[in-house]
């Protein structure tokens, strides 16, 4: 359950701290107030998107945190130690906005992706929206509520997982089918391709080889002519060679006889001069010796890269991919030469998946049928109580058989009358606004009760209820605080006089700013705001005591 929730500089809040109790929790205030901002706020500590204008004017971040106690929440727990982010009974959201837009979450005081935070918060905290029953009116909702109901929704989710991999194994099977002639032109084009490949047989690096060696023995002439006249220069002219200078040099140094360092330094690196010209000598020799002038060499080169550079440029790739490329049209050709394994292993899968299919969607539908008659039951009970004394509502399950549907067997369709003697007729084609309103509701609560999730939220879900009517919405919402947790906007005083517990939103003006201050009201002053509830700006001793009444009554009526 919810236990706290810090908001600092969040739209016109600049610090709120609110402990939360079990049972129902009602906010309410006056129009405007921001009553929703609590909500708001939350939502964000779930994971929901963020906006840089939700920062309060005049701050530069905006930081939201709210602390659930994981006591009675193993899934919650175990996704929590799964990721290494467990700390005891106690889990902590957090959410930052700065003004520029960007936002940040941490669970447990460690950076969490949003995916993370909307994962958690979705084991926690359950938001019913006052526009959920617009959602009514598509059937993906009434599935989704009915195998929520029937404790269905696994096998709902292991039926979609199957016909996923079955619809992937069933399309490639078609598609080496259908691709039947063209693969055909294909393996004719690839095997003729490789064989031009394994023709040429280009080694791995014998294109680098080729073209050093043929720059090589294009310059074989100036290469030559070069060598010799520096190996003439350096040692072969008796006169005036570089060694025989190197060597005079050194001999004129010596014979000075002096034990002066920087004289003896200079003989040495003339003596060391003298022996690299020689080393690089004998490298020069050594080349010369080796250097293989076969007039024939060069035109068989040129030849050779010739027709690798023209098989380069009719795959329009470059030289040296060529290697990589025979391996590529190897391995497509393997893989098409293939394709009748293939299409015999899918075969094989598909069958395996069409059993599997077959034996989940029996199990879902058994689920669905039960649970399709105690949900309708439940409704009818429900919306006659929420003003519809002659409202009927059923589960209609559809059967298509045959087919392989993501869904299941079912199309699943909400079915309702309000009139005695009509058959009951598709939602948007019977309700009106106010009726489809306490059908919503009718149904929100029920698979509420039957919900995992520990804080279910109602934000304004009465709205265009009133008298009677509201006072049982309160009931039933007070019923289920007695088995967990419920937060309540609402606006109409027979919800608010149900509360466990109630908090009051209001606005505080200065000249600078305007600020929200959300405040829990004891006895007196709750007394005073279900009164101003009941009669609005004057309150009189009639109203103050019809609230005191109501508030009792309520108390009375159940306790957690």
């Amino acid at each position: 359950m919810l236990t706290h929730l810090s908001i600092s500089n969040y739209a016109i809040v600049d610090q709120l701290d609110l402990d939360l109790a079990l049972g129902m929790t009602v906010i309410t205030g006056e129009t405007g107030a921001g009553k929703s901002i609590m909500l708001d706020a939350l939502g964000l500590a779930i994971g929901d998107r963020a906006e840089p204008d939700s920062v309060r004017t005049g701050s530069e971040r905006a930081d939201i945190r709210a602390t659930f106690d994981l006591a009675h929440c193993p899934d919650a727990q175990a996704w929590l130690t799964s990721r290494e982010l467990d700390t005891g009974d106690e889990c902590i959201l957090r959410r930052t906005i700065t003004r520029e837009g960007r936002s940040r979450g941490y669970i447990n005081g460690t950076p969490s992706p949003l995916a993370d935070l909307r994962q958690i918060g979705e084991m926690l905290l359950d938001i019913h929206s006052q526009h959920e029953h617009q959602s009514l009116l598509k059937p993906a909702t009434h599935r989704r509520l009915l195998d929520g109901y029937a404790g269905s929704s696994e096998l709902a989710t292991t039926v979609s997982q199957i016909w996923r991999q079955w619809h992937h194994c069933h399309t490639r099977i078609q598609t080496l089918r259908n691709a039947s002639e063209e693969q055909n032109a294909r393996l004719q084009l690839l095997s003729y391709q490789v064989e031009e490949l394994e023709q040429l047989n280009l080694g791995k690096d014998e294109l680098e080889q080729l073209e050093q060696e043929q720059k090589q023995l294009a310059n074989a002439t100036s290469s030559m002519k070069a060598c010799d006249q520096v190996l003439t220069l350096c040692m072969e002219d008796d006169s005036s060679n570089i060694v025989h200078q190197l060597s005079a040099c050194q001999n004129l140094l010596a014979e000075l006889n002096l034990d002066n360092k920087p004289i003896q330094d200079a003989i040495e690196l003339i003596c060391s001069a003298q022996i690299q010209v020689e080393e690089c000598c004998n490298e020069l020799r050594h080349f010369m010796d080796r250097f293989d002038d076969d007039p024939e060499r060069l035109p068989e080169i040129e030849k050779r890269l010739s027709a690798i550079y023209s098989l380069a440029r009719k795959h329009h790739i470059q030289p040296s991919e060529l290697h990589t490329l025979y391996t590529e049209l190897q391995d497509e050709l393997a893989s098409l030469q293939s394709s009748d394994d293939q299409i015999e292993q899918l075969q094989e899968e598909l069958e395996l998946l069409e059993k599997q299919y077959k034996a989940t969607t029996d199990k879902l539908s058994v689920k669905r049928q039960k649970g399709a008659l105690k949900l309708a039951k439940a409704v009818i009970r429900h919306i006659r109580d929420l003003g519809m004394p002659a409202g009927e509502f059923k589960v209609e399950l559809s059967t298509v058989n045959g087919q392989f549907r993501p869904h299941g067997n079912e199309d699943i369709q909400f079915l309702v009358t309000s009139n005695p003697g009509m058959p009951a007729r598709p939602l948007h084609k019977v309700a009106s606004g106010g009726e489809l309103s306490r059908i919503s509701l009718a149904i929100q609560v029920i698979t509420a009760k039957s919900c995992q999730i520990p804080t279910l939220v109602f934000d304004e879900v009465d709205v265009g209820i009133g008298g009677g009517t509201a006072e049982i919405v309160g009931r039933l919402l007070r019923e289920l605080g007695g088995h967990g947790q419920i937060l309540c906007v609402t606006h109409q005083p027979q919800v608010a006089s149900q509360g466990h517990q109630h908090l009051h939103v209001s606005k505080q003006h200065s000249k600078a700013t305007t600020r929200t201050q959300i405040h829990e009201l004891q006895e007196e002053r709750r007394t005073q705001e279900i009164a101003r509830m009941l009669g609005g700006v004057t309150l009189t001793d009639h109203t103050v005591a019809h609230a005191r009444e109501m508030i009792e009554r309520a108390q009375a009526s159940a306790t957690i």
